[in-house]
Parts: C-alpha cells; structure tokens; sequence
C-alpha cells in the first residue's frame, strides 16, 4: 500500500495527544518511538515494568550504562527525580491505577475495544507479559499500528481471532491510515488522510466505521 504514514509519522501524531506531566507506559518495540516526539512544552514522565520512573531519552551510541534499561531492554538515561523501585513495585503502580496512558501496538483491535497484541505462533512473542496489567490499570489505553497487515488483511475487526491480552479496554488507534475512536462499542472515525476515500478506507476495516460530526484531514510533518 502507498500514501500511508510511516511508523514515525504515526507515533508523532500519538505523541500529540500525551498531556504535559502525563505518566506513560509505552510498550516494547513499535510504541517506544512516541517518547521521540513530545510537543514542545510539554514532558510526560515515562515508566517502565522493570522499575524506573521518569528516566530521558537513549544514551548516544557507545555510552550505554546497561545496567539501565528499559522492559525492552534498551538502554536510557536518567534525569533529575528519576525514581528506581522493584518491579513488584512498578506493577503495584500499573494496577493502581497510577498511570494516565498507557501506548501499545496490536496484531488486532476489535469494535468494542478489545486486543490482540500478542501470540503464541512461531514467530510470536512467547507470553502476555506486562501488557494484560496495562490494559486495565492505565487510565487511558490507545494503540499504535498499521491499517492492515503485512498480506493486506485488517488489523481493526469485528472480533479477534488472536490470544486477547485485554477485554475492552482500548479507547483509540492511531494506524498508518487514520485516526479511531473506541466508543459504544464501534469504531468512530475521527482523522484520516486526505488522499483517502471513506469507502477506501471502509474497505481495509473489518467493521463498520461510523462518523459522528466532522471527519478532519490526518496531518503529520515529514519525518
């Protein structure tokens, strides 16, 4: 597919919506990307399951300190006020309901906001992990992720056929194509791209979208 957002393009419009001083949790691979884009002024305060709250940005190549790492385990650095906390601890704060938001990416989301973003094949990641606690301890749960897969089938359905991680829990998708809102159980369009047609894109998701109010032009900066 052509005219589509690229992975960055989509986590910087992501990123846009993080509210100054929110705490985050972005998940491993894919959603770690947004914390390369927070709109000027504003700071989310970053944690992560293996117990590090409020660390910066990744170490230039070749000053790594492994022994500060992300659940990815990428290395990152700390900054005034970071806090370090066993990861009983951290995952005491995601059940707590301590975080605002919580991005994580998707094999597939359904209409009445369940996900699938984890799987057991032979390629898959090889269990749940943290990601079942996010879903339903984050304030807010949004999902980053192409419109479609790979061979071309969509990535927003009906129902997942997928392992699910979380039961309605997802609230938007931000895909290489538009914007989706999660509400009543059905996909409300808000964004997508100019270039696209409705019924184009209606024909690359597995479920109906519906509108309510005006449909605005996904915009993004060259990245």
């Amino acid at each position: 597919m052509t005219g589509k957002l690229t992975n960055a393009q989509i986590a910087w419009r992501a990123a846009q919506d993080i509210q100054d001083g929110a705490y985050v949790n972005l998940g491993i691979g894919f959603p770690e990307m947004v914390a390369r884009f927070q709109p000027a002024g504003r700071q989310a305060i970053f944690h992560t399951e293996n117990g590090i709250l409020g660390f910066g940005e990744a170490p230039a190549a070749g000053e790594e300190d492994w022994d500060l790492i992300n659940a990815g385990k990428k290395a990152v650095t700390i900054r005034p006020g970071t806090a370090f906390f066993h990861h009983a601890d951290s995952f005491a704060m995601v059940r707590g309901g301590h975080l605002d938001v919580a991005i994580l990416g998707a094999y597939q989301v359904a209409q009445n906001g369940d996900l699938a973003n984890w799987s057991t094949g032979p390629k898959g990641v090889p269990a749940v992990g943290g990601a079942m606690d996010l879903v339903h301890g984050a304030r807010r749960v949004a999902v980053i992720t192409d419109h479609v897969t790979k061979d071309g089938r969509p990535k927003l359905v009906q129902a997942c056929t997928l392992p699910l991680t979380g039961v309605a829990c997802v609230t938007r998708v931000y895909t290489s194509l538009a914007v989706v809102d999660i509400e009543g159980g059905r996909f409300v369009l808000r964004e997508k791209l100019a270039a696209l047609s409705f019924d184009d894109l209606q024909s690359l998701t597995g479920a109906p979208l519906h509108v309510e109010g005006d449909v605005t032009d996904l915009t993004v900066p060259e990245l």
